[in-house]
């Protein structure tokens, strides 16, 4: 039987801006990406047993750089910029879209967690962002945030809606960083990604 992934180590790594250099590529790097204010930090911080890992701030737009952080000494999980920032000036919206695009095209990530907010329909922004994966032909996964914000029974069909609605197949991970739901669901899905980046490299290692 296999034995069960789970996040034992987690330490910051680096930040960069527009034209800062990225760390040393590992064989798995795996993306988090959504909109300001929709818990990036905070799952973050659940998902890896630490709430001093990532700075969690109730004011929105505070992350503006990519964050980078290493998980089981094994593969980095990325912070990316929130997008959608109403106060945001046009400088800085510029910037952050420069920031997002620099690093999706960069072929770095190889797997990118969106996340979406569990009660609302998708906004443009969250559309014009799942654009941009499916051009880059990022594989992903949506995680549906703030779930112990609506009635239990209501989870899983209102995920799935958002899904849905942002044009992917209906699927998504209802997770709350209050409750802990969900995290056994996306830690087991992260596990499997670095799995499949590590079976990627043996093969093409013995090519």
């Amino acid at each position: 039987m296999e034995e069960q992934f789970c996040i034992r180590q987690s330490e910051f790594v680096t930040s960069a801006g527009v034209e800062g250099r990225y760390p040393a590529p590992l064989p798995c790097e795996i993306a988090i990406v959504g909109k300001s204010n929709i818990g990036k930090s905070s799952l973050i911080n659940r998902i890896c047993g630490n709430q001093k890992l990532c700075r969690t701030s109730a004011t929105p737009g505070k992350t503006r750089l990519v964050n980078f952080f290493l998980l089981n000494r094994a593969f980095y999980l990325v912070d990316l910029p929130g997008y959608g920032f109403a106060k945001a000036s046009k400088a800085e919206q510029k910037s952050w879209g420069e920031l997002l695009e620099r690093y999706l095209s960069s072929g770095r990530v190889k797997h990118l967690l969106m996340l979406i907010d569990i009660r609302h329909e998708p906004t443009q922004d969250d559309l014009q962002m799942f654009r941009y994966l499916i051009y880059y032909g990022i594989p992903y996964t949506l995680v549906a945030t703030k779930s112990d914000k609506i009635a239990k029974s209501k989870r899983k069909v209102d995920a799935n809606l958002r899904a849905k609605q942002l044009g992917a197949p209906p699927f998504a991970i209802p997770f709350s960083s209050e409750t802990g739901e969900g995290k056994t669901e996306l830690t087991a899905r992260i596990g499997q990604i670095v799995r499949d980046c590590t079976d990627i490299r043996k093969e093409t290692t013995e090519e």
